[in-house]
């Protein structure tokens, strides 16, 4: 008798690419445009998208319509639109246009941490602590991210005791769920493998996602090491948009339709209609000025 695929049945698939994948961009995209995206992926089966971040206009312009975008989607019954906050007042402006879940966001690697927030890790989770406390109060689901969990542009290696500390005290702290990001995407499988296993040590698998970035080429390798551990929720961006500014020749995010595609192959339920997330994927490259970072895009728009 054949043995079972070592994989979940089925895979969420954390749509990143209206907020980490627009906020690297240098050019300003419409309100109109960004708010038409949400809705394509609205309509493509993804449960979850990530619409837009409440952080201050001055550090990422490009999102500076935060709350108009969220206002003018149409948002569909059974998906949920969550959004980044970094602090209380990020959260008031959320909460004014109907948000009903928030992401907050730390790092792994102390370097990263002061560089980027002048702020220590555990400095960090008290910021956001009482913007965990506003949400419990009303009811307000929140997501939390841990960025460079398999390597910093400042410190190189991070400990993977690091990784397993942060996502614990954000779990504790009633993140539902835990994104573990590869933010400069230097993780290889058995590095990420490993990374998934320490942590799901401490936290539940089923409250871990993993978020890889492209740039050696690995993600999807990543992502099939995770998988084979039990992982059930992959972030990803349409077209492959978005990178890390501080990762040279970083590629952006995997792409969704090359996850989805992958998953689909291996007999894993997504829920997604793959050619309707091509045709996104397609829509927002030409928006852009580019081809789809997607080959599955690519080869799908030639077959």
């Amino acid at each position: 008798m054949s043995q079972p695929l070592p994989y979940p049945a089925s895979v969420r698939i954390v749509e990143v690419g209206p907020r980490d994948g627009l906020q690297n961009e240098k050019a300003q995209i419409a309100t109109a445009d960004k708010i038409a995206l949400i809705d394509r992926l609205s309509a493509t089966g993804l449960r979850s998208i990530e619409a837009t971040s409440f952080v201050s206009p001055k550090w990422v312009p490009q999102l500076a319509d935060a709350a108009e975008v969220f206002s003018g989607i149409q948002r569909k019954p059974g998906v949920h639109y969550p959004v980044l906050v970094p602090n209380e007042q990020g959260y008031e402006r959320a909460r004014a246009v109907g948000v009903e879940e928030i992401a907050v966001f730390t790092a792994a690697s102390e370097a990263f941490n002061r560089t980027n927030i002048n702020a220590s890790i555990d400095e960090s989770l008290q910021r956001f602590a009482p913007v965990m406390a506003r949400a419990k109060a009303d009811g307000v689901a929140v997501r939390g991210y841990v960025s460079t969990v398999l390597g910093c542009p400042y410190q190189g290696e991070v400990p993977v005791r690091d990784v397993v500390r942060v996502a614990r005290a954000l779990h504790e702290m009633g993140c539902y769920e835990i994104s573990l990001g590869d933010t400069i995407g230097v993780g290889t499988p058995g590095k990420a493998r490993a990374m998934f296993k320490a942590v799901a040590s401490e936290v539940p698998v089923a409250a871990l996602a993993v978020h890889f970035h492209d740039t050696y080429g690995q993600a999807l390798s990543n992502i099939l090491s995770c998988l084979e551990e039990g992982v059930a929720v992959v972030d990803s961006a349409v077209s492959g948009t978005g990178g890390c500014p501080y990762a040279k020749g970083a590629s952006g995010n995997v792409a969704s339709e090359d996850v989805v595609y992958m998953l689909h192959g291996l007999g894993i339920h997504t829920g997604v209609d793959l050619p309707a997330l091509a045709e996104t994927g397609r829509w927002l490259a030409a928006l852009l000025g580019r081809e789809t970072g997607s080959k599955v895009g690519k080869a799908l728009a030639a077959a």
